[in-house]
């Protein structure tokens, strides 16, 4: 014969969270260690975090701390902020918050924390159970917490941030460098993306833009109207293409002329090789020659943007 899981009320086995739950949990820290597959050893209740205290703080195999936080009820702001303080103030290494109920909030919070901190974050969810007549039983179960999906998409984000933050500092320099040379992006702001660009007066859907890759740049026309899914762009690509070589006499250099089959948009560039956002030491070089190089573009273009039926 096969019994029948009964929930129990957490209340009717632990009727206060801080003198029994708490108290339960120092005394059978391996209930913990098997739910997340740690070590945990030497949980103490009630440590000290500044003016706080902790439910329990722990050691796991290599000597670190870990902070528990127990919360019997539906998980709230308050917890997760005591999880946070608790954690930074005893510079632990993990935190583990245990609460009846995870709100969905909290558990988007907590998965967030463990890919954007160098700390671990666990969420358990405590139930009471029993089996036809037999004594209550404690049933955790890790709602989310720490995995190598979560610490590679953490990295993934820091090298994002880092590589937005690089490239609004190389745009706010090509910008201020460009405002003595040519007056075609003087009203834009810099930005985090691989380019900036304006339509500096140009027919709908044209654009010249600078582009920065990590180890390359452009100045290119692009052009982008978005009506009759592209045909419109390949219409005014093609009557440039028709003037190809004035263009490129008047650029006096090579254009890449690329239609981007495929794709709604078409463009006119020219690629330069002197370095990109990772080459910060070349910096001023490779601005200097960015702008050179759209104002030469722009000249080249413009008489023939006027004659675009």
């Amino acid at each position: 014969m096969i019994g029948k899981i009964q929930r129990v009320r957490l209340r009717d086995v632990w009727k206060h969270e801080a003198l029994d739950f708490t108290t339960w949990l120092e005394e059978n820290i391996d209930v913990l260690n098997e739910t997340l597959d740690l070590s945990l050893v030497s949980a103490e209740r009630e440590q000290h975090a500044g003016a706080f205290s902790v439910d329990l703080v722990a050691e796991d195999n290599s000597g670190r701390l870990v902070i528990i936080e127990n919360q019997l009820e539906k998980s709230n702001h308050d917890h997760l902020g005591k999880v946070i303080t608790y954690l930074t103030a005893l510079d632990a290494s993990a935190a583990i918050w245990i609460v009846s109920d995870p709100r969905p909030e909290h558990v988007k919070a907590i998965a967030w924390l463990n890919e954007s901190s160098s700390a671990a974050f666990y969420l358990v969810k405590v139930e009471a159970i029993r089996i036809g007549d037999s004594q209550p039983a404690p049933l955790l179960t890790l709602i989310t917490g720490p995995s190598e999906e979560a610490i590679e998409a953490g990295e993934k984000k820091k090298e994002l941030a880092e590589r937005y933050n690089i490239r609004k500092k190389f745009w706010t320099g090509l910008l201020e460098r460009a405002k003595d040379k040519t007056r075609l992006h003087s009203t834009i702001s810099p930005g985090a993306h691989n380019w900036i660009g304006m339509t500096a007066g140009l027919p709908l859907g044209l654009q010249l833009n600078y582009v920065i890759r990590k180890h390359d740049g452009a100045a290119e026309l692009y052009i982008d109207d978005d009506k009759d899914a592209g045909e419109h762009n390949l219409i005014i690509f093609n009557q440039l293409l028709e003037n190809k070589n004035e263009i490129e006499s008047a650029f006096n250099d090579q254009l890449e002329w690329q239609s981007l089959e495929g794709k709604r948009a078409c463009r006119i560039r020219k690629r330069l090789q002197g370095g990109g956002w990772r080459d910060e030491e070349s910096w001023s070089s490779i601005q200097d020659q960015m702008i050179e190089t759209m104002i030469r573009l722009e000249k080249s273009v413009r008489p023939f943007l006027k004659k675009i039926k």
